[in-house]
C-alpha cells in the first residue's frame, strides 16, 4: 500500500486508521519505504511531507522521528533524511517494539512532572537502543480526550503494538473500573501488559500482571531512617490512595520505626495520615498541615515532592519553620523539589532502569505466557536537602545513599 501523491487531511488519517495522525502517517511512510519508492534516496523534507499529506509540520516531524527510531532512515547533516541501506539498518530484535505506553497519571499540579519523570527513561531507551514506544491516550474523562478503554486498546492494536506498558490510575473506583476493562480488552486482543509504578488500585489486591516499580519499601525505610538519625521522634507518613506504591512506602516507614524503636516510653509511635480523596490539592495541603500540627509531628514522609512542597508552604504560612519545627521528605526527585532555596529531601525515581526492565519483563511474558506474574522493585537513592538538614554545605552528593 502506497500513498504517493495522495493528499490526506490529518483528520482523515486519524479516522481512517483509528490512531493518532502522526502514527498513521508513520505507517504510510513505512509502506512507501518498504515498497522501494525512494530506494536509498532522499526523503521529502518534513515541510513537503506535511504539505503532501495535509498535516501540520509537527505531525510530520513526529512521524519522521519514529522512522529514525525504527532504523528505516538515517539523517545526514545539512542533507536531510535518507532511506537506510539494508546493511546499515538497525537489526531489530524482539525488544524493538513497538510498545504502547499508556499513562494514567493522577490529575493535579504534579501531573506533567510525574509523566515526565516516567517517560524520560523510555525516551532514553528509544534514543540509545532504537526501541519504539507509541503513546496511547487514555484519559479520566472525555473532556480531556479519549476515556474509553476499548478505544485505547484499538489504538494500540492499530499502531502495531506488541504489548502495553501501563501506569494504572490510583484516583478513584470509577477509574479503577476503566482500568479493569482496559486490561480485559488487552487480554482479548492478545496484548501482554506490564504495569509500571503500581498495581491496580485496591487494598491487598492480588497481582495479575507483571509489575516494575520504584522500590517504595526501601524509599520509606531510608527516608524514615534519615529522619531518625537527625533526631526526629514524632515522624508521620502520608498516604493518599489505596494503592501498592503507597502501601509499600508505609511498610518501609513502619519497618524503620520498628527497628529503631526502644522499648518503653521512648518507643517511636506511628503517625499515619490518609489524605481524603475528595479534597482538591489546596484543601489537601491545609488538611495535612492541620494533622501535622494537631499531632505535634516533628517530621513528615510525603508520597511525592509536590505534596511535600505544598505542606512546607502551608506550614510556613502558619508561622512554622522547616526543618526547624518540622522536617519534610518527598519522593521522585521532581524539579519542583529543587526549584527553591529550601530544597526538598527526596527519594529518586530510577526511570532509566524501570524502562529497561519493563521491556525485559514484556519479552519474558511473550516467551513464557504461563509464568506467574512477577514484581520487580528497583531502588532509588536518598537525596538530602534543606527541608530536613539546614547546613547548606551538606550537598546532595555527600548525602546520597542507596
Amino acid at each position: 500500500m502506497t500513498f504517493k501523491g495522495q493528499r490526506l487531511q490529518s483528520s482523515q488519517i486519524e479516522t481512517s486508521t483509528g490512531v493518532p495522525g502522526y502514527i498513521a502517517l508513520f505507517r504510510h511512510l513505512v509502506d512507501r519505504i518498504r515498497g522501494g519508492e525512494w530506494k536509498q534516496g532522499r526523503l521529502p523534507t518534513v515541510r513537503n511531507l506535511a504539505v503532501e499529506y495535509g498535516v501540520s509540520p509537527y505531525t510530520a516531524q513526529k512521524a519522521v522521528q519514529l522512522l529514525q527510531h525504527e532504523g528505516l532512515i538515517v539523517t545526514k547533516d545539512r542533507s536531510g533524511c535518507f532511506v537506510a541501506a539494508v546493511s546499515k539498518s538497525k537489526q531489530k530484535d524482539a525488544a524493538a517494539g513497538p510498545w504502547a505506553i499508556v499513562l494514567r497519571v493522577s490529575p493535579g499540579p504534579g501531573r506533567v512532572a510525574a509523566q515526565e519523570v516516567t517517560l524520560i527513561g523510555f525516551d532514553k531507551l528509544a534514543t540509545e537502543e532504537g526501541v519504539l514506544f507509541v503513546p496511547v491516550p487514555f484519559e479520566f474523562n472525555s473532556a480531556d480526550g479519549n476515556s474509553d478503554p476499548e478505544t485505547a486498546v484499538r489504538t494500540a492494536v492499530a499502531a502495531g503494538a506488541k504489548g502495553v506498558i501501563f501506569v494504572p490510575s490510583r484516583i478513584s473506583d470509577v477509574a479503577l473500573r476503566q482500568d479493569e476493562v482496559f486490561l480485559e480488552k488487552c487480554r482479548q486482543s492478545n496484548l501482554p501488559v506490564v504495569l509500571v509504578d503500581r498495581n491496580l488500585r485496591g487494598e491487598a489486591r492480588p497481582l495479575t500482571n507483571d509489575l516494575v516499580t520504584s522500590d517504595q519499601f526501601n524509599g520509606g525505610r531510608v527516608c524514615t531512617q534519615h529522619l531518625i538519625e537527625i533526631g526526629r521522634r514524632r515522624i508521620a507518613c502520608v498516604l493518599a490512595s489505596p494503592t501498592s506504591s503507597h502501601f509499600d512506602r508505609l511498610a518501609g516507614y513502619l519497618f524503620a520505626l520498628g527497628t529503631n524503636s526502644p522499648s518503653g516510653s521512648g518507643a517511636l509511635t506511628p503517625l499515619i495520615f490518609h489524605v481524603p480523596e475528595e479534597l482538591d490539592q489546596t484543601a489537601a495541603y491545609r488538611w495535612l498541615a492541620d494533622q501535622v500540627l494537631a499531632s505535634q509531628a516533628d517530621a513528615v514522609v510525603c508520597y511525592q515532592d509536590y505534596t511535600a512542597v505544598g505542606l512546607i508552604l502551608e506550614l510556613l504560612l502558619r508561622g512554622k519553620t522547616v526543618p526547624g519545627d518540622v522536617a519534610v521528605v518527598g519522593c521522585d526527585d521532581l524539579a519542583i523539589g529543587n526549584s527553591f532555596s529550601l530544597g526538598v529531601t527526596t527519594y529518586t525515581y530510577p526511570s532509566a532502569e524501570i524502562a529497561r526492565w519493563a521491556v525485559r519483563l514484556m519479552i519474558n511474558r511473550i516467551a513464557h505466557p504461563e509464568d506467574p506474574p512477577a514484581k520487580l522493585a528497583l531502588p532509588g537513592r536518598l537525596i538530602v536537602r534543606n527541608s530536613t538538614v539546614q547546613e547548606p554545605q551538606q550537598t546532595a552528593k555527600k548525602k546520597s545513599r542507596p
